[in-house]
């Protein structure tokens, strides 16, 4: 079974989804949000899609490792997520994940007006990785 990770802003949604023997992340699409129950249903038509076992989301901390406003609001959507899908939820800690992203594109010399779209899905793909690849040396 897949797990999709998910790296959620103010904004938008950016999703990432495992192989089924969760060893290799990928990008798979980024969601517009619209209102917290568009948002749940866009989750369980995903999971349902995908055959997905576990999800994933980033946390935000701060650079001491406590968390913020943002890392609360992300806890209680997680709480949200495995109520309405009955699935397990990990929170992993994606500190730096973005600006790994940008630092990805600026390696392949994407414009910055042409990444922003993508910066979401890639951060996604990079926090998944991270934790499957935890997850393989467990």
């Amino acid at each position: 079974m897949r797990v999709l990770c998910l790296d959620v802003g103010d904004k938008r949604i950016g999703f990432a989804i495992s192989d089924p023997n969760r060893k290799i992340a990928q990008a798979l699409t980024l969601y517009e949000r619209q209102s917290p129950k568009a948002d749940i249903e866009k989750i369980k038509a995903l999971v349902k899609e995908h055959g997905v076992s576990t999800i994933v989301l980033g946390l935000p901390k701060n650079l001491d490792g406590s968390l913020g406003t943002r890392g609360q609001d992300v806890e209680r959507f997680a709480e949200k997520i495995g109520t309405s899908t009955g699935l397990p939820v990990d929170l992993w800690d994606e500190r730096f994940s973005s600006n790994e992203a940008h630092r990805i594109f600026d390696m392949a010399a994407v414009k910055r007006k042409k990444r922003k779209p993508f910066i979401d899905m890639m951060a996604a793909q990079l926090i998944l990785q991270g934790y499957l690849d935890a997850q393989a040396g467990t």
